[in-house]
């Protein structure tokens, strides 16, 4: 969730209310990267990396991330990946070989929770 170009507060607020009270499922990485210092700033007085991190996130410094695929967070051959960035192509994140889908904060947020590609209403 996050990078450079979709890690504004209001995506990090959106990602945020999905993981209130909730865990990311064992197996399943959940990055979150805020798009600017400022970001960051607003979105810890917010409170909304105290939940990222409850719910077992990891919050990285801001900037651009794994979509360019020279970062944390690169899936390996065979992995799926759901992703905010805005590119999606073949190798963008690093390998080939990899499944990335492109979807909403809360979206990617639903299906760290549980474990697969998933809407936010489901995990009521």
């Amino acid at each position: 969730i996050g990078t450079c170009t979709n890690g504004r507060l209001e995506d990090l607020a959106a990602a945020a209310a999905v993981l209130k009270g909730r865990r990311v499922a064992p197996g399943t990485r959940l990055i979150v990267i805020p798009a600017s210092s400022q970001v960051y700033l607003q979105a810890l007085e917010a409170g909304y990396i105290q939940t990222f991190i409850e719910a077992g996130a990891v919050v990285d410094s801001p900037g651009c991330g794994p979509c360019m695929g020279n970062h944390l967070g690169i899936p390996a051959p065979g992995e799926v990946t759901i992703s905010t960035a805005n590119r999606n192509f073949r190798g963008r994140m690093g390998t080939k070989e990899s499944e990335i889908y492109l979807a909403s904060p809360a979206v990617v947020a639903a299906s760290a929770v549980a474990g697969y590609i998933t809407r936010p209403e489901a995990l009521d």
